[in-house]
């Protein structure tokens, strides 16, 4: 996992969680990634026995939501935190409980909104947000990227397009259908450097 702290610094975690036919070569391709980018960012990183999955790392402003998943321990969301402090951030950590990631069900759409699924809708860390609410049916679609005033969101789930065409943001549909049979989603597939 990479993520940019304020423009300058990035967090590094390439420890590898229980799941070793899709973290094997984690330490090799860790350090290549790392290599190119020391060259623009200084980078941080998480240490064993902490854990850190960036599907479980939500930027808000200056506010980081961390949540606590099969993938992101205790240990690995308290060594974000202390770095987030560092450069002048906050942050709150988050039971995610079942489901894949916290960004499987909750994501930031700009000006104070989130969307969000059921299970998180009355969130005690999300309650100074504006939440746009999934239908069941339609929980899926929360997982959604705002990048650049645009919208990006999963096709083939209307009433959740519809209640999003009211912020007023440009939206553009793709078609995840091949992605969503392996669990993946729009924020497991964007780098954001």
């Amino acid at each position: 996992v990479l993520l940019l702290v304020n423009g300058e610094r990035m967090v590094s975690s390439c420890s590898c969680s229980d799941e070793p036919f899709r973290f094997h070569d984690c330490p090799g391709q860790a350090r290549i990634l790392c290599e190119v980018l020391e060259q623009y960012r200084k980078l941080e990183t998480i240490q064993a026995p902490g854990t850190l999955d960036g599907g479980d790392v939500l930027m808000v402003a200056n506010h980081f939501l961390i949540g606590i998943s099969e993938r992101t321990n205790p240990t690995g969301a308290e060594q974000l935190s202390r770095i987030v402090e560092k450069y002048g951030n906050t942050f709150s950590t988050v039971e995610v409980g079942a489901g894949l990631h916290f960004k499987s069900s909750v994501n930031y759409l700009g000006q104070n909104h989130i969307l969000v699924t059921q299970a998180f809708r009355n969130h005690q860390a999300l309650s100074r947000y504006d939440k746009i609410i999934v239908d069941r049916k339609e929980e899926y679609a929360a997982n959604a990227l705002w990048i650049n005033d645009h919208l990006l969101i999963p096709s083939g789930f209307p009433r959740t397009r519809e209640k999003l065409s009211r912020l007023g943001q440009k939206i553009i549909e793709l078609n995840m259908s091949e992605i969503q049979k392996m669990d993946g989603g729009l924020t497991c597939l964007s780098i954001r450097f």
